[in-house]
């Protein structure tokens, strides 16, 4: 069995660029086989605009003599905007699997990472051979990154990158309840600016029943566990989880769960602190991406986050893991039925 405690991933910049692709539960996925609602014609028309906007991604044509070469005209920006489980991120792994030139595939956590580890110069250079990049969830949470993004964008976009990215907000409200984003508002539209911006209608498709899974019972568990591979499966308290997330960067959390198909997490109990939280929050984001088996006991789904968390500016992260939780739990309930 897998003990997650044991593990104190540390992944040099060097190394995550070279798994800048879509994750497992992507791995598979193409414009064919996202199923857009009939009752909503925003998402066949983002299926459509995302299609032709990733073939402009094409490499710059570098035969002839260097003196008639043409420089690669400015990249253009693509900002999928809509609420959780309507398909942004199956459509954005659809557009790196269908991109003619060489693509990148990121979370905006990832890329902020990458930018303060490597320095800025750095970044924009490990970039610089790419034809588009594809920024998964991009929010501004501080000025640091609010500062970072506008100058990162503003460095490779004009070298002939194109970027699209998704989120659950429209480019001109990011940051706002996260900090005082007036003070950074020419920043925020310039970066608003570079993007054209698609609008993504519906509701989460993931929620088919009324109700949100109920966590499963200690015996549910047992029986649950017993199912899997012990050789690649992790189990843990949730006190455990929650201490130990707080020492491991969370851009390390694809290697801190690497080589766990399964994860069962005992006694789950409502969450005070919202850096606990958020750190939970984005763990489950990468068991999900990762097509990882889980299996929860402890409160139910209602009681996990306080009430002021689900309701603040971090209201749509909270609802896209609680309704990737309630997946996870009825695919659990499905394996022992």
């Amino acid at each position: 069995m897998i003990d997650l405690t044991a593990r104190h991933p540390h992944v040099t910049p060097d190394t995550l660029l070279t798994t800048l692709r879509p994750s497992p539960r992507f791995q598979h996925v193409r414009f064919d086989t996202y199923q857009p609602n009939p009752h909503y014609p925003s998402q066949q028309q983002a299926q459509e605009t995302l299609r032709a906007f990733a073939q402009q991604a094409t490499p710059p044509d570098t035969g002839g003599f260097r003196l008639f070469r043409r420089r690669r005209p400015e990249g253009q920006g693509l900002y999928l905007d809509g609420g959780f489980g309507v398909g942004k991120t199956h459509l954005l792994a659809s557009a790196w699997h269908s991109a003619p030139g060489r693509a990148a595939l990121m979370s905006f956590q990832d890329l902020m990472y990458l930018i303060g580890a490597l320095g800025m110069t750095r970044a924009v250079d490990a970039f610089k051979d790419h034809d588009l990049l594809l920024i998964d969830e991009f929010e501004l949470d501080d000025p640091g990154n609010t500062h970072m993004a506008n100058t990162f964008l503003g460095q490779v976009m004009p070298r002939g990158t194109h970027v699209i990215a998704t989120s659950n907000t429209e480019p001109g409200a990011l940051g706002e309840g996260r900090f005082n984003a007036r003070d950074f508002q020419r920043q925020i539209q310039a970066i608003a600016g570079r993007f054209h911006t698609h609008t993504i209608d519906g509701p989460d498709y993931r929620q088919r029943r009324t109700t949100p899974e109920p966590p499963l019972t200690p015996d549910e568990s047992a029986r649950w566990e017993a199912r899997q591979d012990p050789a690649s499966l992790a189990v843990i308290q949730a006190r455990d989880l929650s201490r130990h997330l707080l020492t491991v960067h969370p851009s390390h959390f694809p290697q801190l769960l690497d080589g766990v198909q399964a994860l069962a997490i005992h006694d789950l109990t409502p969450m005070q602190d919202q850096n606990t939280a958020l750190r939970f929050v984005h763990l489950i984001d990468k068991v999900y991406d990762l097509g990882t088996h889980a299996a929860l006991t402890g409160v139910s789904l209602g009681r996990l986050f306080d009430e002021t968390y689900r309701h603040g500016a971090y209201a749509k992260k909270y609802s896209r893991c609680l309704s990737r939780l309630s997946e996870l739990l009825r695919e659990a309930r499905e394996e022992i039925a």
